[in-house]
């Protein structure tokens, strides 16, 4: 429950509390005076297209039927930024929310029991097949996560659950590797203007509380390298024949 206050003429105070679908799709004021916009309002698809595959239920975003991904399409992500949101899966869910044109995607995942979440790279929160989390951070299956992306010049940040699980600079030489791969899979580092989208992956996925700003040129975004989960060797042998497979359908006549 949230109270909100609201003077009126002839200093008559006015007090109501906020309840129900709409509590948690509100901007605080630290949000409002960072700059913050709420891109979902808990009600409609205002600023949205899809092809009616998702609905509203109780203030949350959600899929029922294959469809295809929920596009904020009122307008395009900003070249540095911070979005803020929460995320819930059900059993072996997976679904994500791509930020930057191409493979930019922060996974979202039940870890557990999704095949993926058995390597680091593309498990919950990772920004998929480049840089794995410093650590699995989520909570249990049903229960909500809050995730933050943040994205200054070549920094690129993923926060869960209040930890910050990923801050690295895809410049430096270091992750030449990570990079790479990523680029062989589709996507170039240095792309901007993409619309942010919610991937349908045909599984149940429940989202809420999407925010999103600008971050201005004179910000100290705290970039200080968190260091990935480390690969074992099972796991990277997984990876190069995944890739592999990626090549070899995309290099079909």
């Amino acid at each position: 429950m949230i109270k909100k206050i609201c003077f009126l003429g002839l200093g008559v105070l006015v007090a109501w509390n906020v309840t129900g679908d709409n509590a948690f799709n509100q901007l605080s004021p630290e949000e409002k005076e960072t700059g913050f916009e709420l891109i979902f309002n808990g009600s409609d698809f205002q600023g949205w297209s899809q092809k009616g595959n998702w609905v509203i239920e109780n203030g949350v975003l959600t899929r029922q039927g294959r469809g295809g991904s929920l596009t904020y399409q009122a307008a395009k992500v900003p070249d540095d930024f911070e979005l803020r949101f929460e995320w819930k899966v059900a059993s072996r869910s997976n679904s994500g929310i791509y930020y930057r044109p191409g493979q930019y995607e922060y996974q979202i995942l039940h870890n557990q029991e999704h095949p993926d979440g058995k390597n680091p790279r593309t498990s919950a929160a990772s920004l998929y097949f480049c840089m794995a989390p410093s650590h699995d951070a989520t909570k249990p299956v049903g229960e909500w996560n809050s995730g933050r992306v943040v994205c200054k010049g070549s920094v690129i940040q993923h926060w869960l659950n209040g930890v910050k699980v990923i801050d690295f600079d895809y410049g430096e030489d270091r992750w030449s590797f990570n990079v790479e791969m990523l680029r062989q899979r589709g996507a170039n580092l240095n792309d901007r203007g993409g619309h942010l989208f919610l991937q349908d992956h045909g599984d149940p996925v429940w989202y809420r509380a999407i925010k999103l700003r600008s971050i201005p040129k004179n910000e100290d975004i705290g970039h200080q390298t968190v260091e990935p989960e480390k690969l074992a060797p099972a796991v990277l042998k997984a990876e190069r024949l995944k890739l592999q497979r990626i090549l070899e359908r995309r290099n079909r006549p």
